[in-house]
């Protein structure tokens, strides 16, 4: 009896610890697809790690500057395609196409990057 009662309790407490892996958000919850931004900046940090990678950029208008992050695809996926980490360099001016995110913060989801040298990636999903 007492071996099946710490069998129970040990089943409990895997479902406990696996719960958060089985969270992730959706892109409907966080972002609005019919909000699409054309976004030109400098590179100011990069986050590429999982779930998600992110790009931080400033982007200036009008002599004011504004800070985005915007979220891309896993960094496993994004390899994948060729979109490696050594492509996103600090200081580089990129344009990144994104959709917004609900909550009107600075941040997005990323779509696609438009590197200096005219080249394109794509970071996300596209939005539905």
């Amino acid at each position: 009896m007492k071996r099946y009662l710490v069998m129970v309790l040990a089943s409990i407490g895997v479902l406990f610890v696996a719960t958060p892996t089985w969270a992730h958000h959706s892109f409907a919850a966080e972002y609005d697809s019919s909000q699409v931004l054309t976004l030109t900046g400098k590179i100011t940090k990069v986050e590429w790690t999982n779930p998600h990678i992110y790009i931080h950029i400033d982007v200036e208008e009008g002599g004011k500057v504004t800070s985005w992050a915007l979220e891309g695809y896993p960094p496993n996926t994004l390899k994948r395609t060729g979109f490696t980490r050594n492509l996103l360099k600090e200081g580089d001016t990129v344009t990144i196409t994104a959709y917004r995110a609900k909550d009107a913060t600075n941040t997005g989801a990323g779509r696609e990057v438009t590197f200096p040298d005219g080249s394109k990636k794509f970071a996300g999903p596209l939005g539905n």
